[in-house]
């Protein structure tokens, strides 16, 4: 049964000046707030090794941040933005990425009601000379509601990962209410950050140093990988009265057979590096269950979770994924996921979670909730009341499940 919650009720006062506009200038020197059977308390994030449980299994998503917010400009001096959101032609990111003279992507276009069907070029105020070489054009496909697919063509035989990386600008997040600069390129990226695809960074992991990462491998703690991008919904408010009435966008993951294999054969904690992290592992239960009863995986729905009882063992759901990719000599599993967390959703598999603090009346705070049954205001209050600073480039947390 699709849980009915009102938004209203996940909502609290984030003065302006508690949003963190830049990034520390430690990465590990933000504040870590500490929450463990209902008992809060404050730290540095430097200190995460000693805070993780023994014989833990940490969990990173590798994804990359993409320079994927371009600019052009109409004949009539229009202004147009393309936000690139996910590819079309060629469908997977790594062909996409490798394209040398046209690909097209579905899109976020700002200012699209001064686009009609022209073809326009890329906005290059300075004539930098790389860019003109380049000739970057775009051209509209077609429109699907607040998206639309983009053709792009270009010229010089370079891969689009490095058309954008000469003429994109990182896409930070609206809240900041500034524009890109040299120092989010490489701080909005996390520092294992590996495969290109995400218009958002999973910001829980831009805390760690190699310092860190070198601590908790050293305390004999498996540090594993997952791959979601994240899209551009992870921005998008809850506009619904009813949490029931905001839809969530498919992001696409990939998971090693290896580590479904070691999750399912283990007892140890599993320690989730950032929401995106979360939903990517319990998604992993209800495309076992796909596997079970139709034989093969299936992209997770919105409210999958709610929407019937699942009597199936998590191990039973994990094992049958790994029987489907063995029977396919597949190494990895390549899915999508619209799960949405909120308060009721039952954790099968995460049992500790590092994040940063989420806006009001956002779906990463309805899954802040669900993980802390409903003690989030507690968490909030104490780091409100201690300084912390909040979003993207704030301070962190870590979260005990009990």
């Amino acid at each position: 049964m699709i849980p009915e919650i009102k938004i209203s009720e996940f909502d609290y006062d984030l003065p302006d000046g508690r949003i963190a506009k830049y990034p520390l200038e430690q990465r590990d020197m933000s504040k870590l707030l500490r929450y463990s059977g209902g008992e809060v308390s404050e730290h540095v994030f430097k200190e995460i090794p000693e805070l993780i449980p023994a014989d833990s299994i940490m969990v990173f998503n590798d994804t990359k941040v993409v320079p994927a917010r371009l600019h052009f400009q109409r004949e009539t001096g229009a202004h147009i933005e393309i936000f690139c959101l996910e590819p079309v032609k060629p469908a997977e990111y790594n062909l996409i990425f490798a394209e040398t003279s046209c690909c097209s992507w579905k899109c976020i276009v700002g200012n699209a009601r001064k686009w009609k069907s022209d073809i326009l070029k890329l906005y290059n105020p300075e004539n930098d000379a790389a860019v003109a070489a380049l000739d970057l054009k775009a051209s509209l496909i077609e429109r699907n509601g607040e998206t639309s697919v983009v053709g792009f063509s270009w010229n010089g035989g370079l891969p689009f990962s490095k058309v954008l990386e000469i003429c994109g600008t990182v896409p930070i997040p609206p809240y900041l209410n500034r524009e890109s600069e040299a120092i989010d390129t490489e701080r909005y990226q996390t520092l294992y950050a590996k495969y290109r695809g995400s218009v958002a960074a999973p910001t829980a992991g831009l805390h760690f140093t190699q310092t860190e990462l070198d601590a908790i491998r050293a305390k004999g703690t498996d540090m594993e990988t997952v791959c979601l991008h994240v899209g551009a919904g992870t921005f998008l408010p809850v506009k619904s009265e009813l949490v029931s009435g905001h839809r969530m966008h498919r992001e696409p993951f990939v998971v090693r057979k290896s580590f479904i294999e070691d999750i399912a054969g283990s007892d140890r904690k599993v320690v989730a590096v950032g929401t995106t992290s979360v939903r990517t592992l319990e998604s992993l239960y209800y495309i076992g269950v796909s596997c079970i009863e139709k034989g093969r995986p299936e992209d997770v729905g919105q409210w999958d979770p709610y929407e019937r009882e699942y009597r199936y063992p998590t191990r039973e759901a994990l094992k049958a994924i790994v029987s489907y990719l063995d029977a396919e000599g597949l190494d990895e599993l390549k899915v999508g996921t619209r799960i949405i967390i909120v308060p009721g959703f039952k954790f099968r598999i995460v049992d500790v979670l590092v994040t940063n603090f989420h806006q009001p009346q956002s779906t990463l705070l309805l899954l802040i909730s669900a993980f802390v049954h409903g003690d989030w205001r507690k968490i909030y209050d104490f780091a409100l009341s201690h300084d912390f600073r909040f979003l993207s480039y704030g301070d962190s947390s870590i979260l005990f499940r009990e």
